[in-house]
């Protein structure tokens, strides 16, 4: 049986007129990686602050479920870890006196305190660079001894916001070996990124979020398979964009075409084939391709489906 260890419901903040979370809501199951995906600006990281007792909601609320008995943010701060995207490390301080520092920050004293900063570094891989500072780290170093900050104290959640930004391809395999490690135990994740192979590889379930709102909720193979066959991205040049998709609709490989600004977003049950009729039609009325992109199934293409942007645009 399944135990909900986090509700979020109708959450919503405002700064000014700006609506950064526009009524949020989801439930996150013990034990599980859940993912908070979407490009930058669409309100991960305010839902984080909020979550975590950060910041205050506009409207709407946050519970957690721990020991048989519901919690606000507040009440569980202790058993919260928090790992930001912006780097939270003394510069200047050796890796063991960061450590050191943060433990004393939740707590932490004596030979307790020392065991778990010899955990955490064994943790992260670091156990034996623990006495330099952190400011002759590479960047996916430094960005390891953040996750070990984060876990210092033995939490019962983890939040992890944009973790791999800015790291090289191996300190971000070793990254991720931490964080399917960490689960392993059983412990809960909740991972923001925009990086759509990242949430592919960890996550169980995904929340897609643009504007501030949740547009899609699910596995990744299951938001996946909802694509079908893939889809085309097809930029035209002389604005007859109604006309090519009214006339590609008609292909019987084709599912349906969004219009986007000057884009066609075509989507399919097989790329090649469509692809082959959608060119017939834009020869045969003259149209200028400007731009052309193939996309076999995966979560980016399902993002471009929901939105009609790349994941990565602001």
């Amino acid at each position: 049986m399944t135990e909900v260890i986090l509700a979020v419901k109708d959450l919503r903040k405002s700064f000014g007129g700006h609506n950064a979370v526009n009524g949020i809501s989801y439930e996150i199951v013990r034990g599980e990686i859940f993912g908070l995906l979407g490009p930058n600006g669409a309100g991960k990281t305010t839902t984080i602050a909020m979550m975590t007792g950060l910041f205050k909601p506009t409207s709407g609320n946050v519970s957690f479920t721990m020991n048989g008995q519901r919690w606000n943010s507040s009440d569980v701060k202790p058993r919260l870890g928090l790992v930001p995207q912006e780097m939270a490390l003394y510069p200047t301080l050796s890796a063991w006196d960061n450590l050191l520092f943060f433990g004393r920050i939740y707590g932490l004293r004596g030979r307790k305190l020392r065991e778990r900063v010899k955990i955490v570094l064994e943790m992260v891989g670091l156990a034996d660079r623990a006495k330099e500072p952190i400011d002759s780290y590479s960047g996916g170093m430094k960005r390891r001894i953040n996750i070990a900050a984060g876990l210092l104290h033995e939490p019962d959640v983890l939040f992890l916001d944009e973790p791999t930004v800015g790291v090289d391809p191996q300190s971000r395999n070793a990254i991720f070996e931490n964080i399917q490690t960490l689960n392993s135990t059983g412990l809960t994740i909740i991972y923001t990124t925009h990086y759509m192979e990242e949430a592919q590889r960890l996550c169980d379930r995904i929340a897609i979020i643009d504007r501030g709102r949740v547009i899609a909720l699910d596995t990744p193979g299951n938001l996946i398979n909802s694509l079908g066959g893939g889809l085309i991205r097809l930029g035209l040049h002389n604005g007859l964009g109604k006309t090519v998709a009214h006339n590609g609709r008609a292909h019987p490989e084709v599912r349906d075409i969004t219009i986007m600004d000057d884009c066609l977003i075509v989507e399919t049950h097989n790329p090649q084939k469509a692809l082959i009729g959608m060119l017939d039609i834009i020869n045969q009325m003259d149209v200028r391709v400007t731009s052309l992109e193939v996309m076999e199934p995966n979560l980016e293409a399902v993002f471009l489906q929901l939105t009609g942007k790349s994941l990565r645009d602001n």
